[in-house]
This record gives structure tokens, sequence and C-alpha cells, in this order.
């Protein structure tokens, strides 16, 4: 048997010899063979790089770009906006950049029920929270496959080396740059804020951020060139390098202190008086520089988008038109005196109505007969029939001219966003220049609208000298090259005589002294003023609902500044029991605080 395998074994291996031998080719035939491999190869090499350097050439040159070129867009540093102490000079930050950081947690990170318990525990302490807040940071922290889950933001670096040093896992920083405003809600529509548009960039909104965002924020700047396969600098490749311009401050003219106080009066006042808005506006009558500007309900500007209505944002002291009722008077007097239509002594006999204007009789308030009166009277009493009668003398026309000098029914131009002109649109209604109704009710503050800085400007100049200042807010620009643009007083326009002026001013300080405006009276100075209670038309005529204003200045013979207050529908019956106390507590603090001596 073993013998048979032995035979049986070497026959198959001279089999496969001879197989062996059958199959074998020549060395010309694998000479040929190999050739025509390396020419299929080859043909594929070519035709790959035919797609790659042809066909799909655009593709491969921006990604060799990215691999290669360096670019990177420089960002400006947006420019800051201050507000001073007037007397002294001093400046205070309303608007800066803070860099802050954004903390977070990787829930990855953590890996048990007592770590989320442990870093709750130890950032609920360090971030005062309640328990409930406790609670919810654990949920968050026991996730375990988030890689982001905000925690707190706009921390500050202090706070974040606190947390640092706990090396709580999973927590981690994010440093950027944030708007910071620290003061908060005072001048908060002044300034505006720095929020988003649709593409995602911060751009500022409503106020000085608004109005001045392309000084603010600069111009960006742009970097490129070549980087080696280590990712350094290529020194000789090429490169271009735009520096960013950063922004510019803004210094305004608002003063601190007379701006804090007014706007927490005025406050107190909307807040007493259960009043639906408030605005004020303080300015230098000499100069026009606006020195407080206030308007509630406002909003805190580090956190605008917690505001219950986009609403807030609008300044209601330039931006709400409103109609102003009695204290737009002074303004009809002032006309009437300059062109020698009335003296302050002439008489007018007040039967309690007017006739035969408009539809319906014209009535002064509580319909009240005031009988003889002079010019002064007709102020102080502030009788509506008397200013019917001053605005007959004048005549329409010149009425409505005199009302356009004084700046109404046009924006004064302040340098803000969300600026209203207001209308006087109903002066133009009849062409004759005889007396319609009209321009009767415009003569005491009625079918006309205004703004309280409109208001504000029109009364300081008729109580300068009577010349128009253009209202300004900004002091200065200062450029990140060093040059810096001071804004200087501009002169628009002489509105009526000094003389008219001195007379319109004695007799408004008569008007404080014995007429309505009696609680906006300033122990040791003499104060010049008018109150207005103006019903606020609605549909199919005028309401229940009352506006109320004062609009006044101080001292006489040199006024330090006029200032209008305004308050939408409180509930209150007349403007000489809100407006005008309101004003005598500011105008007190304004006086002692510019070290006004004292002049009765």
């Amino acid at each position: 048997m073993a013998v048979f395998l032995r035979r049986l074994q070497k026959k198959e291996a001279v089999g496969k010899r001879k197989y062996s031998i059958r199959v074998r080719a020549s060395p010309q035939a694998r000479l040929y063979i190999l050739f025509g491999s390396m020419v299929l190869f080859g043909l594929c090499i070519a035709v790959r790089l035919f797609f790659l350097m042809v066909l799909e050439h655009n593709f491969y040159s921006t990604l060799a770009i990215g691999s290669h070129e360096m670019s990177r867009e420089l960002f400006p540093i947006r420019g800051s906006i201050f507000v001073q102490d007037s007397r002294t000079g001093e400046e205070y930050p309303l608007a800066i950049n803070l860099d802050s950081f954004l903390v977070f947690a990787d829930t990855r990170e953590i890996t048990s029920d007592d770590d989320a318990e442990h870093i709750a525990e130890q950032l609920a302490n360090t971030f005062s929270y309640t328990d409930e807040e406790k609670l919810a940071l654990f949920l968050k922290l026991n996730k375990r496959s988030d890689p982001y889950e905000p925690i707190e933001d706009r921390v500050d670096e202090v706070t974040v080396n606190t947390l640092r040093a706990l090396e709580l896992r999973g927590i981690e920083f994010l440093r950027r740059s944030d708007r910071f405003y620290p003061e908060g809600p005072l001048a908060a529509q002044t300034v505006g804020f720095l929020g988003k548009n649709e593409k995602g960039e911060s751009v500022g909104r409503y106020g000085i951020e608004g109005y001045w965002n392309g000084e603010l924020q600069g111009k960006g700047g742009f970097l490129e060139g070549f980087r080696s396969a280590t990712g350094g600098w290529i020194p000789l490749a090429h490169r271009v390098f735009q520096e960013p311009e950063d922004g510019a401050d803004i210094l305004l003219t608002i003063d601190r202190s007379v701006e804090h106080y007014a706007c927490e009066r005025l406050r107190k006042g909307f807040i007493e008086y259960e009043a639906e808005s408030a605005s004020l506006v303080m300015l230098d009558p000499k100069t026009g520089a606006i020195r407080a500007l206030c308007s509630i309900p406002d909003f805190d500007p580090n956190t605008y988008q917690t505001a219950k209505t986009p609403s807030v944002y609008n300044n209601t002291a330039i931006f709400t038109p409103y109609e102003p009722g009695s204290i737009f008077k002074p303004m009809t007097m002032a006309a009437a005196l300059d062109t020698d239509a009335v003296r302050p002594d002439s008489t007018f006999f007040d039967a309690g109505h007017r006739d035969g204007v408009c539809q319906k009789s014209i009535k002064n308030a509580g319909e009240k007969n005031y009988g003889t009166q002079t010019m002064t009277g007709i102020l102080q009493n502030s009788i509506n029939t008397g200013m019917v009668h001053v605005v007959e003398e004048l005549g329409k026309n010149t009425f409505r001219d005199y009302v356009e000098a004084f700046g109404f029914g046009v924006k004064e131009g302040v340098e803000l966003d969300t600026e209203g002109e207001g209308t006087i649109d109903a002066l133009y209604e009849h062409a004759r220049d005889a007396l319609d109704c009209y321009t009767a009710t415009a003569s005491f503050g009625q079918g006309i609208t205004v703004t309280p800085l409109q208001m504000a400007t029109a009364f300081a100049a008729m109580v300068n000298g009577g010349v128009m200042m253009r209202p300004s807010i900004i002091d200065e620009i200062r450029y990140p090259d060093g040059r810096v643009e001071r804004r200087h007083p501009k002169e628009i326009r002489q509105v009526i005589s000094s003389r008219a002026s001195t007379l319109i001013s004695s007799m408004l300080v008569q008007v404080v002294e014995h007429g309505y405006g009696g609680r906006a009276k300033v122990p040791g100075y003499y104060v010049g003023g008018k109150t207005g209670t103006a019903q606020i038309p609605g549909p199919g005529g005028y309401t229940e609902d009352t506006n109320h204003s004062f609009v006044g200045f101080a001292p006489l013979d040199n006024p330090k500044f006029v200032m209008v207050i305004k308050y939408e529908k409180p509930k209150r019956t007349y403007a000489e029991v809100t407006a005008a106390p309101v004003f005598a507590d500011i105008a007190t603090f304004a006086l002692q605080y510019y070290e006004v001596p004292p002049t009765r």
C-alpha cells in the first residue's frame, strides 16, 4: 500500500511539472504584457489629470487657496459715548465696549449624576441661584450629549477666574467684547443701543447709536497673505494689509447730574399721576445745547430685548407730536407783540364765548367769563377767546408766517434717530387772510401738533432776545487720528425783536406770579412759564383725556435754561397740579447746581 501511494504522488508531481511547462510564457510575451500594463496605467493617470486640471480646475484652485492663503477681516473698535458735567467738564461714559465671558457647559464631559450635582451646586453659589434655578441647571448638566449648553452671559473676568479655580468638569468660557451701558436706563432713548440687522451684524439702533452708527462703528480692515505647510507666514510672498479704522468717540451736551435729577423727578410724577408717558426737554436758550432729555417709560439698553414693547425705544420728547394746548398761547402773543398788533396793556372784553368762527362756539376752560382783560391777563388766566382776538388782530397769514419762523411743522434737525416734525397743515386750509376756525383754534394750541423739543426750541427763541438757535446734543466728535470736531452754537434766524422778547418774558413771569402757573415758582428767582391742559382728539371729536404740559424758563434777566414737561393722560385735572410743580422742583435743583445767584 505504501509503495502504491509513493507511485501515485510521483505521477502527480510529474503531471504538475508538465502543466507548468505548458503555460509558461516566453520572455518576449512577458515584456509586451508589462509594456501594455504601463501604457494603460499612464492613460488612467492622464485622464484623471484632465479631470483635475481642466474640468475641475476652479474647485481645486479654490481649495488650494484655502490651504495656502490666509485672509482675515479685521474689525474696528466701536467708539464710546460720553456725557459731562457741564460746569467742570468732567466726563462719564454712557456707552463703552467691555470684555465679558459666556459661561457654557460641554455636558459630554460630565460623567455622572454626582458630578452634575456638584457642578450645579458650585455654579448656583457663584451666581446666587434660587433652588428652582439650581434644579433647572442640574437638568441642563445631565444631558450628557450636548457640547454647548449656555449657562450665563456677560460674566465679568473676576467671576470667571473664580470659576476657573474650581476646575469644574465640562465648564467652558468664551471671551467676547460687548457693548455696555454703565448708566443703565439713564438717557436710554438718547443713547439707543447696539442691536443686530437681518444679516446678524451689529448695528446701532435709535438715538445716538442709530444716527451716528457710521462714525461710531469705524471702518473694517483686511489681512491677506500666504502661509507655509506649518501654518506660518511666508515673508516674501504676496501680502495685503488694510488697517481697520476705529470708530469715533462722541461727547454729548447732556449734563449727567441734571439728566439724572430731572428724569427721576419726572418719573416720580409719572408714577404719582398714573400717566401713560412723560417727556422732558431742558436746553440752554443761548446756545441750544440740550442739557436733559427724558422719556418715560424707558428701558435698559443692556437688556433692550426684554422691553415690553418696542415703542419705548422711541424718545417721546422728540418723536411724539401732540396738540400743545395753552402752552402755545405765548407764541401767538409774541408774534402780535412783535408786529405791534397788541401791547401788554391792550384790553379785551371776554364774554366767555366767541361765536361765528367755528360751527360751535369757542369757549374758555370751565366756560368761565373774565370780562375786561389786558393781554397779560389773557395769558395769566389762559383765556381762549382772548387768543382768538389776538390772532384776529395779527392776521391769519402773518400768524402762519410766525408759526413757521418759530420752527413748527418741520424737524428741528437734532442729531438723533426717530425725530418727528408735527404738523401745521390746518393753517393752510384757506388761502384768504380772513380769520377761520383752524387759525382761531391754533392760536390756543388746538388743531396743530408739535413735539416737546419744538416747544423748547421755540420758547428759547422767545425769551433769549428773539434768536432761533439750532438745538444740539453733540458737543464733540473725537476721531481716532486725533482730530476733534467741536460743535458750536448755530443761529438759524431772528424770529422776534429783542423788545418783543423782553415784553413776552415779563408777561410770562406775571403768569407764574399771579396766574395758573403759580405752582412753578422758585423762591428767590423770577420764573416765567405757561401751563397747558389740552384735550386729546379722537374719532368724532375731542375726548375727555388730556395732555398736561408746562414750559418755562429761569431766571428772567439771564435765562439759564428753558424746560418743557409733558404728561400724557395723567389721572389729574389740570397741568397746574402736575407739570408745574415738577418744573419747580427741577428748576430749583438746576439753579442751585449751576450756582445762579438769587435775583429777588
